[in-house]
């Protein structure tokens, strides 16, 4: 496995237009079938909202094994109409996470929605902040990181987007069912590593880093910026959470809890 700390990656950028006042920045809904209350809370976000821009950085899906999976799966098909539904009147884009990574440009454009790269320099106002899934920062956990590297590569993704649907469906199954039983052998998950982090954000001379992916929400200090960690979102099982990072033109900030119930 190559080392991360030596390597930097290739960071995108989004400058938003004069005309956006607020952006919001949601991670890690993993949307399933299973969980209706979470699907529907997101469904009504979306419908709602009133920001200018919804970036989402990663984990929308709990799994995705193909683009041609939408058409077989009445699910995944919601989903792509509450992003196209969406898309039509606010500008929607979407960062691959760790559940996610095989979202392609297919799907995203029949939705309308824009591909971020991960990490992701976005220029709002005054404010330069980099926005990231989270996972390539976690350097602790290296049995994922040598994963990562093996997945996210293009001899993987093309064999494994080759085999039939079912048998990616059933591979899926297999390495959720795997990572499941390592969260019960693991007392502590491995966290963003700071220095990494410090790193990205000085490169691209950022004030703030924003990502999710551990599920742990907080604000960190961050050389003399700061780390601000998204909430997951989970309607179906307590605690319930579903909170939305707003951006203002102004350079504030604000963490707003939704539900479908009661909206913001």
């Amino acid at each position: 496995m190559s080392d991360p700390r030596t390597t930097s990656p290739i960071f995108g950028q989004l400058t938003a237009p004069q005309a956006w006042q607020t952006v919001d920045l949601i991670s890690d809904l993993h949307l399933q079938a299973s969980e209706t209350a979470t699907f529907e809370a997101w469904r009504d976000y979306m419908a709602s909202t009133p920001a200018d821009a919804v970036l989402i950085l990663g984990d929308l899906f709990e799994v995705w094994v193909g683009d041609d999976a939408v058409a077989k799966d009445p699910f995944l098909a919601s989903c792509a109409d509450v992003l196209s539904q969406a898309a039509q009147r606010l500008h929607v884009a979407f960062m691959p996470g760790n559940r996610d990574f095989l979202v392609g440009s297919a799907f995203l454009s029949g939705c309308g929605v824009h591909a971020l790269v991960d990490p992701c320099l976005l220029e709002f106002g005054t404010q330069r902040l980099l926005l990231s899934h989270g996972d390539a920062l976690c350097l602790a956990d290296l049995d994922y990181q040598a994963f990562r590297e093996q997945v996210r590569g293009e001899d993987w993704q093309h064999d494994f987007l080759a085999k039939p649907l079912t048998e990616r469906l059933a591979l899926a199954r297999a390495m959720r069912s795997q990572s499941e039983t390592q969260k019960h052998t693991h007392k502590q998950f491995a966290d963003a590593d700071a220095a990494m982090a410090l790193n990205w954000l000085n490169r691209v001379a950022a004030n703030s880093l924003v990502h999710g992916h551990t599920h742990q929400p907080a604000d960190h200090p961050l050389g003399q910026g700061l780390r601000h960690v998204l909430s997951d979102w989970s309607l179906d099982h307590e605690p319930h959470r579903a909170q939305v990072m707003r951006l203002d033109r102004s350079g504030g900030s604000s963490r707003l809890n939704f539900t479908h119930a009661k909206g913001f």
